[in-house]
């Protein structure tokens, strides 16, 4: 098919095939899986993972592609949504799933945070997404990579990166880096946070000005005395901050929420 990529949707096709065979292999697509493809796009993972699986769903918002995919699988084991994966209510297609896509750039951050609402009905994801992306996503605290992001899909996520793909693997190629990343839900019992909403608010007022010392940026929230009866230093700044100081954080707020103090 000669399909025109769309940069309102942020299309880069894979086009190496030497990739796609590492990426099946990191996936490790069994014949039983519920498996789950975010933007087919012109079917480089899409045609492997059909020949793997008994059942294979896609959710591609491109008509054009959702019109080619019809005619080229005509396949009883493919189902295809048509839609915005942002929208997507991933719960109706039932429990573990293995979700995998080559995310668009432009929405991979909302994306995966949409994701992450739904972790409890997933196994694992595997998604190809921009390097830096992936580099913030895994990065530990005290370092430039290590932001609102990072501790967010910490909290709900065990993630590793597998492995960099270089621009020349796409058509049309994209100026930077991609890279793979594993995401495995966490055991509910890890999930520590009193109330998640809590938590996730606290997380971004305190990466809302990440230069800034912690009894700047949450002055609001905690005078200097309380951080210091936290174990936490007004100076500190967010980025040094682990996934634990923050749970730990959100708690007190949430104790205190409970109790009127």
């Amino acid at each position: 098919m000669n399909h025109i990529p769309r940069k309102r949707f942020g299309q880069n096709f894979l086009n190496s095939p030497g990739i796609v065979r590492k990426i099946i292999a990191a996936i490790g697509p069994q014949r039983s899986d519920r498996m789950v493809e975010i933007g087919p796009g012109q079917a480089a993972i899409t045609e492997p993972l059909l020949g793997a699986l008994d059942h294979l769903d896609v959710i591609e918002i491109d008509r054009d592609l959702v019109a080619s995919l019809k005619e080229r699988f005509k396949l009883a084991n493919l189902t295809i949504h048509e839609g915005d994966a942002l929208a997507f209510d991933f719960a109706t297609l039932g429990e573990r799933l293995r979700i995998v896509g080559n995310l668009p750039y432009n929405i991979s951050t909302p994306l995966l945070f949409h994701l992450a609402r739904f972790a409890n009905h997933v196994s694992d994801m595997h998604f190809m997404l921009q390097k830096e992306v992936v580099d913030r996503m895994v990065a530990p605290p005290g370092g430039r990579d290590y932001g609102r992001l990072s501790v967010m899909l910490q909290y709900r996520f065990y993630m590793e990166k597998l492995f960099v793909v270089p621009p020349g693997a796409f058509l049309p190629a994209p100026k930077v880096d991609s890279a793979i990343v594993r995401l495995i839900p966490r055991p509910t019992s890890e999930l520590l946070a009193e109330d998640e909403a809590v938590f996730a608010r606290l997380v971004t007022i305190a990466f809302s000005q990440r230069r800034k010392m912690l009894r700047n940026t949450l002055r609001d929230t905690f005078s200097e005395t309380q951080l210091l009866a936290l174990g936490v230093a007004p100076t500190t700044r967010p980025e040094t901050l682990a996934v634990s100081d923050y749970v730990m954080l959100a708690n007190q707020l949430s104790s205190s929420a409970t109790t009127g103090a």
